[in-house]
């Protein structure tokens, strides 16, 4: 089933989100400049997106993707290459955790790009609650010397939550579910950075399409919508609403 993300401004977030404010801002240590939206971060997402933007993750222009299609925007969590960044980064993938009210005993961040996203987020639960959870990520290709296997950290055990950054196609994402589902273990539900919210094979998008076919939550720290938003309140990226808003019409997976 689809986890649907309660509403912004829940009660039971709202300390760890003005906890993080102040924190997130600290660890963004780019310089801004006059097309940086100087606008206050009401919330993780908000937090996340100019976290982005700072460390150029999230950019505009012209990409070609994957799927061939050619987005006016473009993320990438392997820009996220500081230690405050990562600590920010965390933070803000704790907060959507917590948001959504997911159960779970451990985390499992999909080589590459997947493992420092888990990391942090580890990080950043046991500084914020205490509570010291499980990690473990994967090899893309199995070791066979040393201790060997393709997995590294905590053993696969209780319901696993999948930390990654974006979902394209679903592949990496389908891959280790095989191997936390072999290890006896079971999927909690999958946490991204970003939902580009973009038709898959049919008109529903590739997270939609990914959470009926693994039956648990996929959910994430922002969404395209959330970008259009932060732009429309943006002073200084506005130039790129058009483009954003033209993509999403022609893209936009049914209901976005």
């Amino acid at each position: 089933m689809i986890h649907e993300r309660p509403a912004s401004g829940k009660k039971h977030v709202s300390d760890f989100v003005r906890a993080l404010r102040p924190a997130a801002l600290i660890y963004c240590p780019a310089p801004r400049n006059s097309a940086f939206p100087d606008m206050p971060a009401t919330d993780f997402r908000n937090e996340f997106i100019a976290l982005a933007l700072r460390h150029r993750a999230l950019r505009f222009g012209s990409f070609t993707l994957k799927s061939g299609r050619t987005s006016p925007y473009f993320f990438n969590a392997g820009e996220f290459s500081t230690g405050g960044a990562l600590a920010a980064l965390g933070r803000c993938y704790a907060a959507a955790i917590a948001d959504a009210g997911v159960g779970y005993d451990m985390l499992f961040g999909p080589a590459y790009k997947g493992i420092p996203l888990a990391v942090a987020t580890a990080v950043a639960i046991s500084n914020d609650s205490g509570r010291d959870v499980p990690c473990a990520f994967n090899r893309k290709e199995a070791k066979t010397h040393g201790e060997g296997g393709a997995l590294i950290g905590a053993p696969l055990a209780g319901r696993v939550l999948i930390i990654d950054d974006v979902i394209t196609a679903g592949t990496a994402v389908r891959g280790v579910v095989e191997l936390i589902s072999g290890a006896g273990a079971s999927i909690a539900g999958v946490v991204l950075g970003l939902d580009r919210a973009e038709r898959g094979s049919g008109r529903d998008s590739a997270v939609n399409e990914l959470a009926r076919e693994l039956g648990v939550p996929v959910f994430s720290i922002a969404r395209l919508d959330d970008i259009v938003r932060f732009l429309e309140a943006s002073q200084g990226f506005g130039e790129h609403l058009p483009q954003m808003l033209a993509y999403r019409r022609q893209w936009g997976a049914d209901g976005t």
